[in-house]
């Protein structure tokens, strides 16, 4: 993992992966699926809008559909109480 996606991390931004369905630009009934997956902050996902103004402005597929999962993969730890202690020798 590079550095500066560590630092994403700390930043708050998240694991984002989009499944994205668009039609064939010469078979428009047809369907294709498309997995996209970066770093984004949730629940505005800048980056992933800024990738969908690209496929809109650039390439021919219209888009059917967008499904997003996304996880942030750097959480604070949780704390759990002990009622004792167990010693091993």
């Amino acid at each position: 993992m590079k550095t500066t996606d560590f630092m994403r991390q700390l930043a708050g931004y998240g694991l984002t992966t989009a499944t994205i369905l668009y039609r064939l630009p010469d078979h428009r009934s047809v369907l294709q699926s498309y997995i996209w997956q970066n770093y984004d902050l949730a629940p505005r996902f800048p980056v992933l809008h800024d990738f969908l103004d690209f496929w809109t402005r650039e390439l021919d597929g219209p888009l059917h559909s967008v499904t997003v999962a996304h996880s942030r993969l750097i959480r604070p730890a949780e704390i759990v109480a002990v009622n004792g202690v167990l010693t091993l020798h």
